[in-house]
């Protein structure tokens, strides 16, 4: 066995006994939840899919489980007129994008849009470069909640002052405005980007697919997982690693590598961002997408990503600590046959000798009351989520 993180149960009091954090505009305190087309449906946007998706976010109980945000990603805008005022595609949105909007509110719901700080976007559209103020003051017009901004076409372009560009405009707009940071993790946002965005890319490109890359720089869930590992201590409320969009429900991934892709984006508090096809998906599907006690890791007040603390090679242990002095666990297996994997209170930040109530998050269900240490049978591709609450 391989101990990467030691952290005793004196070492986490101080920050379990601290008040919790807040972001200075009190906005994505806890990680934005929603739906954004790109994942499904790329470029084939239009008003009706948005409509739909809206519809379907309320219907299939997501609303109801914490889901905010239906955003439209890139391939809505065609042209600026001749004011420079940027133009949606009339015939995917015959009613305007105010008019989409105010529908999308009208269920209780929020409202995001796409754009890129470059000159066009990654589809060729119209970016935004130049016209940040315009944009900005277009997007609260229409009452856009969130923001997604990407970094195709930027040529020449310095980063941070592209973002802090559109930041300080979305700022002006008298709006509030979530604004995600797509830079895909190449200049390491997580050291510049607090204050200027409110989530920033950490990765490149999620694919649809467990173990896997594409020529031009997409990646799979487990070498996700991987990037992310060591960006624990630049996250909390209202700044926020985004490990990318959700690829649950998309056909591929097998049900066990479903549940661990959600499993650690809620570990990792990241972002939850449905990108399925919310009016088709199955009943095993949702109920990923809708486990509340998951979703309850993401969204814990206490605001810290977790980490890894074991790594056997193709098992390891990784930890989230919360804000009631539990903790969040998961056991992940690499390999391809079910094997047991051990917690041991002392790597998970508990006194090693005490005992603690361990609950299985995917089985929702208490298994009992332990002491020092836990086991489990993990399948293949799979994990074991826990909460594991110690008895003082």
């Amino acid at each position: 066995m391989r101990s990467l993180v030691r952290v005793g149960f004196a070492l986490l009091v101080p920050v379990l006994m601290a008040p919790l954090a807040r972001a200075g505009d009190g906005l994505a305190l806890t990680p934005p939840m929603g739906w954004n087309s790109w994942n499904k449906f790329g470029c084939n946007v239009s008003e009706k899919l948005i409509r739909a998706a809206a519809d379907a976010l309320v219907s299939s109980g997501m609303k109801d489980a914490g889901y905010q945000y239906v955003v439209i990603d890139d391939c809505w805008q065609v042209r600026r007129d001749a004011a420079g005022k940027i133009v949606a595609d009339p015939e995917r949105f015959p009613s305007g994008i105010k008019a989409l909007a105010d529908a999308v509110h009208a269920k209780g719901l929020k409202f995001g849009i796409y754009s890129d700080a470059g000159t066009m976007t990654c589809a060729k559209r119209p970016g935004s470069k130049d016209h940040e103020a315009q944009d900005a003051k277009a997007y609260a017009e229409w009452g856009v909640d969130y923001l997604k901004y990407d970094w195709c076409n930027t040529d020449g372009q310095d980063t941070r002052d592209s973002y802090a560009k559109m930041s300080q405009a979305l700022r002006a707009s008298g709006r509030p405005i979530v604004f995600s940071i797509c830079e895909w993790g190449n200049s390491k946002p997580w050291t510049w980007a607090q204050g200027i965005g409110h989530l920033w890319r950490a990765t490149g490109d999620i694919q649809d697919c467990w173990d896997c890359g594409k020529s031009w720089g997409g990646m799979g869930v487990v070498h996700i997982i991987d990037l992310m590992a060591d960006l624990h201590a630049f996250s909390g409320p209202g700044h926020w690693n985004d490990p990318d969009m959700l690829e649950v429900g998309n056909h591929g991934l097998t049900l066990p590598e479903n549940r661990a892709h959600f499993s650690f984006w809620a570990l990792f508090a990241a972002p939850l961002m449905a990108g399925n096809d919310l009016a088709a998906m199955k009943p095993a599907i949702r109920d990923i997408l809708t486990n509340r006690e998951v979703i309850a890791v993401d969204q814990d007040p206490l605001g810290m990503q977790g980490r890894k603390v074991r790594d056997d090679g193709a098992h390891e242990v990784w930890i989230k600590p919360l804000a009631d002095a539990s903790r969040a666990v998961i056991l992940f297996n690499r390999g391809t046959e079910e094997s047991p994997i051990t917690a041991s209170w002392e790597e998970i930040g508990l006194f090693p000798g005490g005992k603690a109530v361990v609950r299985d998050l995917w089985k929702k269900a208490d298994v009992g009351s332990f002491t020092g240490r836990f086991q489990a049978k993990v399948e293949p591709h799979g994990v074991v989520m826990l909460r594991i609450t110690p008895q003082f």
